[in-house]
C-alpha cells in the first residue's frame, strides 16, 4: 500500500490530480491539456524553430546520394526516407462500430511502420543523428567540406574514421535498430543497451549487422543510464540520448514537410475548418515529440496532435499533467511499466519533450494491451496491413476524441462542422521487419482478443 509519494500523502495526490486513481487503477483514461495554446505562443517553450527543422531537410537530401548507395530498399526513392500515407476506410468503419462513434470522413494511416532501413518511426531520428554525427567528424577531420558528394563518406579514409569512434544507445528495440544498422554500415563501432522488453529478434538482426548488444534485466531507464554512463567514460563515444536529445528530435520533426507534401499532393485540406488530427503512440517522448513539432510548423493551430500510451506505462501523461516531467517515474504510483507495447514501455517521459512540447500537444489516453492486440488483428482483417502491437496505439484516437467529455473541443472552438470536415491520422510506428513467426503470434492473439470483445 502507498502512502507517500515523494515526501507526499497519497491522499493529497489523489485531491490535487482525481485522474491519478484511474491511472493507477489501470484503468483506460483521457486527459485533454487545458493548458494548450497558440503556437505562437507555445513556441516560447522550445528553444527551437522553423531555421533548424529546416537544416534538418537539408542535411537529409545531402545525405541522400550516400543513403541510396548504402540501402538498396531507399535506391528506389533517391536516398529519402519516407513512408506511405495510405486511406484505410474499411478499418474506419470497424472502429466506428467497435466504438460505437460516428466513422470520421477521412482516416489515414502513416504507415512509419514501413519505413526503409528500420521499419519504424525511429528511421526518421535515429538514422538521422548517425548521419549527423557522422557530417561533423568528417568535416572535423577535413574529410568533407562544403559542396562535397557526402559518397565520400563511404571511401576508405571515412570508413578508417569511424572505425576509431563508436555509437552507443539504449533502447526497448527500435532506437536500437535504426542506430545500430544505420552506425554500423557507416562503419562506426556500435553498442546498443536493451531493455528486458527488447524483442529477441530485434537483437538477433542487430547482431547479424556487427552490432555488440548488452542485455538488461530491468526496464528501458535502467538501460539508458547505463548505456549513458558507460558512454561518459569514452571520450570516442557518441551516446544518443533519447530523453534529451534535440538531434534526434528535429530528425523526426522533418515529418512535418512531409506529411504536407503527402496531404497537398492527395488534395487534402487543412485548415481551421477543417482542422488535421493526429495520434501519436508515445514511451519517451522523443519521436512524437518531434514529429508533433512538424506537424505544428508545417500546419499551425489547424494540427491537433494526440499522444498514446498503454496504462500500465502512461509516463509522458503523468509528467505533464503533474508538472513533474522527468522527475516522476510511474513506477513510483504503483503502475508497473510492463506491457506487450514494447516499445512504449517507459516509466520516465523526457523532460525535454515534456516542457517544449507542453502546451502543443492537444491530449492524452490510455489503452489496454489487450485493445490494442485485438485492434492490430482488425487491421489485418480490414485492410491486409500488419503492424506490431505499439504501433495500434493510435487506433482508438478519433472516438476518444468525439467522446470526450472535459470540454476540449468547445476551448478549441472545434464545433460539428469542423469535426466533420476533419481528417484523422493514425501514426503507425512500427512493425514493418516483423519476423512470419512473431507476427503470426501477435494475429492469433488478436484474433482471441476479438473473439472475446
Amino acid at each position: 500500500m502507498i502512502d507517500s509519494i515523494y515526501g507526499k500523502p497519497l491522499d493529497t495526490w489523489l485531491q490535487d490530480f482525481p485522474l491519478l486513481r484511474e491511472l493507477m487503477a489501470l484503468e483506460p483514461v483521457e486527459w485533454f491539456n487545458p493548458s494548450i495554446a497558440p503556437l505562437a505562443d507555445a513556441l516560447h517553450d522550445i528553444p527551437l524553430d522553423a531555421s533548424h527543422v529546416a537544416d534538418a531537410s537539408a542535411r537529409l537530401q545531402r545525405f541522400a546520394p550516400l543513403l541510396a548507395q548504402a540501402f538498396a530498399d531507399v535506391r528506389e526513392a533517391g536516398g529519402i526516407i519516407e513512408s506511405p500515407l495510405t486511406e484505410v476506410p474499411a478499418f474506419a468503419q470497424a472502429l466506428s462500430q467497435r466504438y460505437d462513434v460516428e466513422a470520421p470522413r477521412r482516416l489515414l494511416l502513416k504507415q512509419d511502420s514501413h519505413l526503409p532501413i528500420s521499419g519504424s518511426i525511429k528511421a526518421r531520428g535515429g538514422i538521422y543523428e548517425v548521419l549527423f554525427q557522422a557530417e561533423q567528424l568528417a568535416m572535423r577531420h577535413g574529410l568533407l567540406k562544403e559542396g562535397d558528394d557526402y559518397r565520400v563518406l563511404a571511401g576508405d579514409a571515412c570508413r578508417a574514421l569511424f572505425r576509431e569512434h563508436s555509437i552507443a544507445v539504449g533502447s526497448t528495440g527500435n532506437l536500437g535498430m535504426s542506430i545500430g544498422i544505420a552506425s554500423a554500415t557507416l562503419g562506426f563501432t556500435t553498442t546498443v543497451h536493451m531493455s528486458a522488453d527488447a524483442r529477441q529478434w530485434k537483437k538477433d538482426r542487430l547482431r547479424a549487422h556487427g552490432v555488440t548488444v548488452v542485455e538488461y534485466a530491468g526496464d528501458y531507464g535502467e538501460a539508458i543510464e547505463s548505456g549513458r554512463r558507460l558512454a561518459s567514460n569514452d571520450p570516442m563515444c557518441h551516446f544518443v540520448d533519447d530523453e534529451n536529445s534535440t538531434t534526434l528530435f528535429l530528425g523526426y520533426a522533418v515529418a512535418g514537410e512531409r506529411l504536407k507534401q503527402q496531404l497537398d499532393a492527395a488534395n487534402v485540406r487543412v485548415d481551421a475548418a477543417h482542422p488535421l488530427f493526429v495520434y501519436l503512440p508515445c514511451g519517451v517522448g522523443g519521436g512524437p515529440g518531434g514529429v508533433a513539432f512538424g506537424l505544428k510548423l508545417a500546419f499551425g493551430d489547424a494540427a491537433h496532435c494526440v499522444f498514446a500510451e498503454p496504462i500500465h506505462s502512461p509516463c509522458m501523461l503523468m509528467g505533464v499533467m503533474t508538472g513533474l516531467h522527468e522527475q516522476l517515474a510511474v513506477q513510483d504510483f504503483g503502475i508497473d511499466n510492463v506491457t506487450a507495447a514494447d516499445g512504449l514501455a517507459v516509466g520516465r517521459p523526457s523532460g525535454f519533450v515534456g516542457r517544449a512540447m507542453q502546451r502543443m500537444i492537444d491530449g492524452y489516453y490510455t489503452v489496454e494491451d489487450e485493445e490494442i492486440y485485438a485492434l492490430l488483428a482488425l487491421m489485418d482483417a480490414t485492410e491486409g496491413i500488419r503492424l506490431e502491437p505499439s504501433a495500434l496505439a493510435g487506433a482508438p484516437g478519433f472516438a476518444r476524441v468525439s467522446n470526450e467529455q472535459q470540454g476540449y473541443r468547445t476551448r478549441l472552438k472545434l464545433d460539428e462542422a469542423a469535426m466533420r470536415n476533419a481528417t484523422h491520422i493514425i501514426w503507425a510506428t512500427g512493425g514493418g521487419m516483423v519476423p512470419e513467426a512473431e507476427m503470426r503470434a501477435y494475429l492469433e492473439t488478436g484474433r482471441n482478443a476479438l473473439a472475446v470483445a
